[in-house]
């Protein structure tokens, strides 16, 4: 057997999104595959995903960022929950390293732990990145002075970087000027079959309606405008989280017999936040967006850019978010039509053969 260790971001769900495929590529080359997942990602999402063996190891690899929702970071908490993180680091890398040698893996793959890759190279282990964005590019657009203290964390976790024998960034992907060695890849992505059919049944909607599935990945969204969706003719729901007693236009994810992967393949129209693996399978898909920015995170502006040069996009204001005022954006992105057909999702194929190299 050929242990791979994958320190994975909890930072919501899409670094875990990322890694998967990558992983089930690797699975169809290297046989005997067996992963070690270290992560605090819930056991469930790898559970109907991940197709070769694992187990999961659960740890804190990193911070993220601290959010207010999945729209809004939390900037002073952010910083003070990585100055608590880099408190007596040393040990703390020394402790990962550790377990790490005692799993014996032939590789550390990392999505997108600092940590994880400094602690590799203690352990005398090949450690390599995977991701679209790195933390230390994060934080750079959290600066709010020329803080000291700041600055000298963002070098710090730039020099765990530099550990790495390799980043793997995944297109559309951040400067990474951090590491020492980089190579680009193409999307990820894993794309299912539409099961259109099934979810219209399951949420009711008439031959004249849309079906809008609300994602914003694993981070809980609260505040929806409930009142206002349920109102909206024409068009039905899909959330995740509860739905107020008596709602008629609005069905919980949960509540219907779909995997999140088969509702972003079935819906119509997706509404969501710019993230990574959102975006680039419902550009695949063909799907249109209708998008609220951040615009204080620093894969972003990358992915607007994606969408709009592959995709149907149209955004909605914080604003008219809160309110409900959707109408005119679903109808706009409704109409849209891409004008270029999209990079194939070609990522974890190519992922899989640079890292097969490794095992």
């Amino acid at each position: 057997m050929t242990r791979i260790w994958c320190s994975i971001s909890s930072h919501g769900f899409g670094h875990a999104a990322q890694m998967v495929p990558v992983l089930n590529e690797l699975g169809r080359r290297v046989p005997g595959l067996a992963a070690i997942l270290r992560t605090q990602v819930p056991v469930r999402f790898f559970e109907s995903r991940l197709g070769i063996p694992w187990e999961l190891s659960p740890a804190p690899q990193d911070i993220g960022c601290v959010q207010r929702g999945p729209l809004a970071i939390d900037v002073e908490a952010t910083w003070a929950a990585y100055l608590r993180f880099h408190e007596d680091w040393e040990t703390k890398v020394a402790a990962e390293a550790q377990a790490i040698r005692s799993c014996k893996p032939a590789l550390v793959l990392s999505d997108i732990s600092y940590l994880a890759i400094e602690a590799g190279a203690e352990a005398k282990t090949p450690a390599v990145g995977l991701c679209n964005l790195t933390w230390d590019g994060i934080l750079a657009m959290l600066l709010e002075s020329d803080s000291r203290e700041h600055l000298q964390l963002i070098e710090r976790i730039r020099q765990s970087y530099r550990s790495a024998e390799l980043m793997l960034r995944i297109a559309p992907g951040i400067p990474m000027d951090a590491f020492r060695k980089i190579a680009d890849v193409g999307p990820v992505a894993e794309l299912v079959t539409s099961e259109a059919g099934a979810l219209r049944e399951a949420v009711g909607a008439g031959a004249d309606e849309r079906v809008a599935l609300v994602a914003f990945g694993g981070i809980a969204l609260d505040g929806l405008p409930c009142d206002r969706l349920d109102r909206m003719h024409g068009w039905r729901f899909v959330v995740s989280g509860p739905v107020p007693a008596g709602a008629v236009r609005i069905r919980s994810a949960d509540s219907i017999p779909l995997s999140f992967s088969a509702l972003l393949a079935s819906a119509d129209v997706i509404v969501t936040k710019p993230g990574y693996a959102t975006t680039v399978e419902a550009v695949a898909y063909r799907k249109p967006i209708v998008y609220v920015r951040r615009y204080n995170f620093a894969d972003e502006a990358g992915l607007v850019e994606y969408l709009h040069r592959y995709g149907c996009g149209v955004e909605l204001s914080a604003e008219d978010f809160a309110a409900g005022r959707w109408e005119s954006a679903l109808a706009e992105a409704s109409a849209g039509t891409p004008k270029i057909e999209a990079p194939a999702p070609t990522g974890a194929a190519e992922a899989a053969e640079i890292l097969a190299t490794y095992l």
